[in-house]
Order: structure tokens, then C-alpha cells, then sequence
């Protein structure tokens, strides 16, 4: 979902080239990596540590983010050490250079418990993931040719995460984090990721909300085929409400995709528009049993590349969950084991 602009506020035109850094915040930097997406780059922070610095996620593992980061070290530290490794959750744009950048400095990972326990086993592979992921495929409604591209997203996320610290300092909801004396408080966001880490500094009133809370796009919500029965577009919308109480509006968002900007209420009200929006298509839609599958044109009017099936698919699953639990739709198995979704009656 493209944000209509109209309700935030960007202090910054333009993001940094990669390997540049750009003063966003009292003790903060800013710097952009490039990502082999369609969304083709992710923001990350430097942020001021006494006599070191702190790094907020780490890019894609790839030749490209690695020099980009030499760069910084050899331009920008200012003679500093990196001191530590925060990253906001296991997606691969977030964790894949941890392993690289905590061994190259010799320093711990912090990061929440659920989201190291994911990037452990993610990149370590399993035997079972290709098999579980295709099954998903066929019983969201796509036939087994297509179900295979669900086994392929295992690959392509070892590819991002070659490594993950074997070792971590584990943080937590409410957890206070001193950083250049300052304190940041891990404020928990789940949904689009099990257990990510929102960091809020109310002295400066900066909050990097990593993929939470995005100016531009909403950001994915997904069934994810592990737990085939998920609901997690309430866990989403509920955390979205508890950042709009816990962080006060005139508050600077650091997002990890397009630019920084201030109107974090209006634009946590609009993503809920957005998804109640999403929800009353679907039911209006749904007047006959359908698959995910079938009601993919329903929440997604563009033309899905197999990557982007992938993730779409997850997502319209999140939302007939949702509707689901809310009694507002029932669910049938099909004798081909496919799940459809209809109207309550």
C-alpha cells in the first residue's frame, strides 16, 4: 500500500549513497544499502557509543553491502570502534551481515530471543523445510509446479544469511538500553516478525521502527507455512496499537524503507485503515467458496512475479484468518486438501 504523504512530514529529501553516512538525529546515522529486490535498498543506523559505535542491522550478505560497510569503517568511525550489533529481527535485508560484522569487530549481537532462534534455524537449513513449505503452497490453491517456490524462498534466505553468531544478548519488550548515554527502550512489535525490536529513545524522540511502521508501503503481513494456522495480521494491528500509546506523535521515525518522518499516528491509523479496508474487499468478495489463491486479484490489482506470489499469498492468508477468527468467514477443506474461504452465514 503507497502512503498518500499527506498526513507526514520528511525532514530529509534525499537518503545517503551507500557507503555514505548522513546525520539524521542527535547521535544518530544514517546510512542506505543496496538490496537485489524490487525494494531495492534498506535504511540502518550508526549510532554514537562513547569511545565505539552501535550498529543497527546489518544488510543483505552480499559483495556490494560488504564494501559498502568498508567504506563507512574506513571513512566514517572517526577512529571509533564498533562497540555492537543490534538488529531489529531475522528477515535477511536485517541479520544477513551480523555474522560477518560480529566477527570482523569481536562484538556481541543484541537482538530479542524468537528472532536470533529463527535466523539460527532459517540459515542452517532443514531436510523438512521444502516439503512443509510446498504442502503450504498446494493448500493455499497453487497447483505443485507453483507450490515449489515456497521450497526456493528457504534457498534464497541461507543466500542472505550465509551466518548467524551462535551467541547472543538477548533483549526484550521494555528492555532499556544505554547507548552515548542516552536510553533507548526496546519497545516489541510482532506481525510482520515474531518478536521485532522497535528502539525509542524519548530523550531525543527518535524511534527506529525498523519494518513496522513504513512511510510509503505497508509492510507484509504473513501466514507463514511453520504455523499454517496462524493468525497474525490481529497480532499486527494489536501491536500497532500499543506503539500508538506507548510513542507520542511528534515523534522522528527512523523506518527501515523509504525516508524518515514524523507523523507516526496518522500513518499507524492508516495502516489499520488500510487492512479494515483489505478485510470488508474480501467479505464483499467472498459470496462462493475461494482459495487464497483465487482472491489474490482481490488485494493485489498487479501483475505478481513469483517472488512477490509468494509473499502476496501470505498475506491474503493473514487477512481470511483474521476474518475468520472474527466469525465474519468460514473455512472448508476440500477434498484436493485445499482450503476455501466463504461467507458466514
Amino acid at each position: 500500500m503507497d502512503g498518500s504523504f499527506e498526513a507526514l512530514r520528511f525532514p530529509v529529501a534525499a537518503p545517503p549513497h551507500p557507503g555514505e553516512i548522513l546525520p539524521i538525529a542527535p547521535g544518530v546515522r544514517w546510512l542506505r544499502m543496496p538490496l537485489p529486490f524490487a525494494l531495492d535498498h534498506i535504511n540502518l543506523w550508526l549510532l554514537e557509543d562513547g569511545p565505539g559505535w552501535t550498529i543497527v542491522d546489518t544488510g543483505y550478505a552480499m559483495p556490494e553491502t560488504k564494501a559498502a560497510w568498508e567504506q563507512v569503517f574506513a571513512g566514517h568511525l572517526a577512529g571509533r570502534p564498533v562497540a555492537r550489533i543490534i538488529v531489529t529481527h531475522f528477515h535477511p535485508d536485517h541479520i544477513g551481515l551480523a555474522g560477518w560484522l560480529a566477527e570482523r569487530w569481536r562484538v556481541p549481537l543484541w537482538i530479542t530471543e524468537k528472532e536470533w532462534l529463527y535466523a539460527r534455524v532459517l540459515s542452517r537449513g532443514s531436510d523438512d523445510f521444502v516439503p512443509l513449505r510446498r504442502d503450504f503452497g498446494r493448500r493455499a490453491g497453487l497447483d505443485p509446479a507453483a507450490s515449489e517456490l515456497f521450497g526456493d524462498r528457504e534457498k534464497s534466505y541461507r543466500r542472505g544469511v550465509p551466518s548467524v553468531p551462535p551467541a547472543f544478548r538477548r533483549i526484550a519488550d521494555g528492555t532499556a538500553i544505554e547507548i552515548g548515554g542516552r536510553q533507548w527502550r526496546v519497545v516489541v512489535g510482532e506481525g510482520h516478525a515474531p518478536e521485532l525490536a522497535c528502539l525509542y529513545c524519548p530523550e531525543t524522540g527518535i524511534l527506529i521502527s525498523a519494518d513496522q511502521v513504513l512511510p510509503k508501503i505497508s509492510p507484509n503481513v504473513s501466514v507463514q507455512p511453520h504455523e499454517p494456522d496462524g493468525n497474525p495480521l490481529a497480532q499486527y494491528l494489536a501491536s500497532l496499537a500499543k506503539l500508538r500509546e506507548t510513542v507520542p506523535p511528534e515523534t522522528l521515525v527512523l523506518p527501515s524503507h523509504n525516508l524518515p518522518f514524523f507523523g507516526l499516528h496518522a500513518r499507524i491509523d492508516e495502516l489499520a485503515a488500510h487492512h479494515a479496508m483489505r478485510c470488508e474487499e474480501l467479505v464483499a468478495a467472498l459470496d462462493r467458496p475461494q482459495s487464497a489463491v483465487d482472491v489474490l486479484p482481490v488485494l493485489f490489482r498487479r501483475p505478481l512475479d513469483a517472488h512477490q506470489t509468494a509473499f502476496a499469498l501470505g498475506e491474503a492468508l493473514a487477512h481470511l484468518h483474521y476474518l475468520e477468527a472474527r466469525g465474519a468467514l468460514e473455512r472448508v477443506r476440500g477434498p484436493d486438501g485445499v482450503d476455501r474461504f466463504v461467507r458466514a452465514s
